[in-house]
């Protein structure tokens, strides 16, 4: 970019920026994917659910909101420049759903309770980032390849307001404006989440940090020297991404998932000392570890079939309305449901 920092420099700072904003969300906000589930599924509880509301009618509203003042290309996305198979999104989704429930968190949640003190999470991280680099590059990679096809050339029409567009005749930014504008409204109707202010403000800055990610990497990418990816947050490969930047960074670069990673370990343990939560964890059941041992490989595995975590399909796709993100969301919650059942409930029938 200049003499004072790299295209590659940049962007790891906005993805830093960014990630500080989703720490805070998870430390002080509670935006957490699990616990959303776990508060829909067994707290009749619905606010920290319909904080995903708020943050993904932020995040299509702030992102189409760009391409409208061509401010983002979005077919340079990874979800709108790809084809879609559905087979992805199924397998990969309800994969990474139960994976997360053994596991007790996301990768982005796992995250978050590292910046606070929490070692078993730092393990998930670990092994999640270290299976997801396993089956995007590595010994799983040729299965992958094999079972669902390798990535192609998005075909028309890749996203919602694409199709509804071509359909329509209505212009492709207003349509995704207006679906995000929908989103938001209906979330708002809820009655007990108006009279919770920090739920909408939290929701908010997590839409808002995925609009950050769009507009920085492609004002980069359409001002830099380097070849640069528009990306935006997601927190599957980029932690594996890490743990090599990690390990080999002289002969490696920087990247915005590095960033994103960082920041949200910034963010989360800013957030823990501000709510007097931080505390070193460590697990003293071996049971429990072997199983958020097994959670953390199926959710890297989960992640990079689907093509996103949680926070990739579940925001960042769903921000440019790609078909894959809620059948991948929607998977994600039945086998969280699913998963959370064996370890709550069981499947032994009752006598």
């Amino acid at each position: 970019m200049d003499d004072l920092i790299s295209d590659a420099g940049l962007v790891a700072l906005v993805g830093m920026f960014g990630g500080v904003a989703l720490g805070l969300a998870a430390r002080i906000g509670r935006f957490c994917t699990l616990g959303a589930i776990e508060d829909l599924y067994y707290g009749e509880n619905t606010l920290r659910l319909r904080m995903w509301g708020i943050a993904i009618g932020v995040a299509i509203i702030g992102t189409f909101s760009l391409s409208y003042n061509s401010l983002l290309d979005l077919e340079q996305t990874l979800y709108l420049g790809r084809a879609w198979n559905p087979l992805e999104s199924i397998f990969g989704g309800l994969t990474f759903g139960y994976g997360m429930a053994l596991a007790g968190n996301c990768g982005y949640g796992a995250l978050a309770r590292v910046g606070g003190g929490d070692l078993r999470s730092l393990l998930i991280v670990l092994i999640m980032g270290m299976s997801a680099y396993v089956t995007l590059g590595g010994p799983l990679s040729s299965l992958r390849i094999w079972a669902f096809g390798a990535s192609e050339d998005a075909a028309e029409a890749p996203g919602l307001a694409q199709f509804l567009a071509e359909n329509s005749g209505l212009n492709t930014d207003l349509c995704g404006i207006a679906i995000g504008l929908g989103i938001l409204l209906i979330t708002l109707l809820n009655s007990d989440l108006r009279k919770s202010p920090s739920y909408i403000f939290w929701g908010a800055i997590v839409g808002l940090a995925i609009v950050s990610g769009w507009a920085g990497t492609q004002w980069v990418s359409s001002n830099g020297f380097d070849a640069t990816p528009v990306v935006s947050h997601t927190f599957s490969a980029p932690i594996g991404e890490t743990m090599i930047y990690l390990m080999t960074s002289y002969g490696n670069s920087i990247s915005f998932g590095t960033g994103s990673v960082a920041g949200v370990l910034l963010g989360s343990l800013l957030g823990s000392l501000v709510k007097g939560h931080f505390r070193w964890e460590a697990c003293d059941d071996p049971r429990e570890l072997r199983r958020q041992m097994l959670g953390a490989v199926l959710m890297g595995i989960g992640a990079v079939v689907a093509v996103g975590c949680s926070v990739g399909q579940g925001l960042s796709a769903f921000s440019v309305l790609a078909f894959s993100a809620p059948v991948t969301m929607i998977c994600i919650l039945i086998g969280a449901a699913i998963g959370l059942r064996q370890l709550i409930i069981g499947f032994s029938p009752s006598v």
